[in-house]
């Protein structure tokens, strides 16, 4: 069984963990009604539309 020779560090585990468990920004588009930047696949929040269909009714 291998044992490790030497402590590993704490900054050098960080340094790796923050490598492994790197948050990658969601993909946006763009809403075809209102340009609005929005994730696939989800409603709009600012029309309330999803595939050419209102889904909310806008509260004006």
């Amino acid at each position: 069984m291998g044992v490790p020779k030497r402590k590993r560090s704490k900054a050098r585990n960080r340094r790796r963990r923050a490598e492994v468990m790197r948050i990658e920004a969601p993909n946006l588009v763009r809403c075809p009604q209102c340009q609005e930047l929005v994730r696939p696949h989800h409603m709009c929040s600012e029309c309330g539309y999803y595939k050419d269909r209102v889904v909310r009714a806008n509260e004006a």
